[in-house]
């Protein structure tokens, strides 16, 4: 039970508070993020780079999409091991939560009729998914596939989140594009756009949670103080 706590639990987490906050913060992460696809599906400017990416592997394969995301999303996974990143509450729920998330924000908005409404949604639902994606993994509980994957050869090659990121929504959707996935304006914007934006919001959210985590540390050891001063 401890293992396993260790594994889907931040082992740096100080108290229960803290791992509260942490989940808290994971969680409204993962529910903006599945927001930011529902915009993106309304905009009806093109889908993302991983869908076709997985829409190009269902042409060629007896699957349907759903399926070929789930097959490329296990792909991803494997691709943890080498780079030895660990999964973690955050992983799970990043499968549970944020597709009904998008279901919900898909309900909610309505689809734009003009042309400037869907570049609006597009660029919104660019600007919302990178904070969303700097929310849930400031935490440590654990990344989504694909964001795992972008974590992980981060660390290991030391290039820049935006960098990194860029060249990972890129490759999937030149795969897709050639294996016959469809493409639209705005799946070239949000593969070339979205990484900036994530390099720039993750770092703000990590400094923001070392900070949090600095200021609980001192209050520990402050009320650590006082009890052996009495």
């Amino acid at each position: 039970m401890h293992r396993i706590r260790r594994l889907l639990l931040p082992i740096d987490a100080l108290g229960p508070a803290d791992t509260a906050a942490r989940v808290a913060q994971l969680m409204a992460g993962l529910l903006l993020y599945g927001i930011a696809l529902a915009l993106l599906v309304r905009a009806s400017l093109g889908v993302g780079p991983w869908d076709v990416f997985s829409l190009g592997i269902a042409n060629h394969l007896p699957m349907s999409y759903g399926t070929a995301t789930v097959v490329v999303s296990g792909l991803v996974l494997l691709v943890w091991i080498p780079l030895k990143q660990r999964p973690g509450i955050g992983t799970l729920l990043n499968a549970v939560l944020v597709g009904p998330a998008a279901d919900l924000g898909l309900w909610l908005i309505p689809a734009p009729t003009e042309l400037w409404g869907q570049a609006l949604m597009l660029a919104g639902s660019i600007v919302l998914l990178s904070i969303a994606t700097g929310i849930y993994i400031a935490p440590q509980l654990g990344p989504g596939p694909r964001d795992g994957l972008m974590t992980g050869l981060v660390r290991l090659t030391g290039w820049r989140i935006w960098i990194v990121r860029t060249l990972i929504e890129g490759t999937a959707l030149l795969i897709g594009w050639l294996l016959g996935g469809p493409v639209g304006v705005g799946t070239v914007i949000f593969a070339f756009g979205v990484g900036p934006l994530i390099g720039v919001f993750l770092p703000f959210f990590e400094r923001r949670r070392a900070a949090t985590a600095s200021r609980l540390r001192a209050r520990r050891l402050a009320a650590a103080s006082a009890i052996e001063a009495a």
